[in-house]
């Protein structure tokens, strides 16, 4: 669909810029989905993440004024979920900072609440994707940004480049390096959690 037609996405955020909340509802409902897996696996929990898809779409409301129907819409949205991700993560390393004192506590509840569902088949599926998004959202930003846009959003290492202000070839390398650190995180999860089912 070229940007010229009028169900483009340039065309409705064109009618959203001047006021349109129809516009902006369809603009919503065309890549909440999307944008709700990249932010997911950014952050890690699937209750963050509504909160912070939610932020991504008031801050493009309200943004809208700035946005150049020239360009292509999605991108624009993108970088604005990006930054919201973005400030989700400071923000919870300074609630870290003060929830340290009860993390052991919490860890050990988190825990039985495992062994209590390992029993059921959904759940145990539930845990694996819930231990991937832990372990993405644990990556630095430098790895997990490039590995988000390009597996789960699709983008091209060209287009997660200009995302990034970087190189295609840096988005390769820092792809490379994201998969081998996840590697090694899910499988030093596997071990712990073998070591625990032949405890318990």
């Amino acid at each position: 669909m070229s940007a010229d037609a009028p169900d483009s996405d340039e065309a409705v955020a064109t009618r959203a810029r001047a006021g349109d909340r129809a516009a902006f509802e369809l603009l919503v409902r065309r890549h909440k989905g999307g944008l709700h897996a990249f932010v997911r696996r950014y952050v890690g929990s699937v209750d963050d993440s509504y909160d912070v898809l939610q932020e991504t779409f008031v801050a493009a409301w309200r943004g809208l004024r700035r946005y150049d129907p020239a360009r292509p819409f999605l991108p624009w949205l993108r970088t604005i979920a990006l930054n919201k991700c973005r400030d989700f993560g400071r923000r919870r390393t300074v609630r870290r900072l003060f929830l340290h004192t009860f993390s052991r506590e919490m860890a050990d509840q988190w825990s039985t609440a495992h062994r209590d569902r390992e029993h059921e088949a959904e759940a145990e599926a539930t845990e694996r994707l819930g231990r991937l998004d832990r372990a993405i959202a644990g990556l630095p930003a430098l790895y997990k940004e490039p590995l988000l846009l390009t597996v789960v959003s699709g983008l091209s290492h060209k287009e997660a480049a200009q995302m990034l202000n970087t190189t295609p070839k840096a988005i390769e390398m820092r792809l490379a390096r994201a998969r081998s650190r996840l590697v090694a995180i899910l499988r030093k999860q596997s071990r712990r959690d073998r070591r625990r089912s032949r405890v318990s």
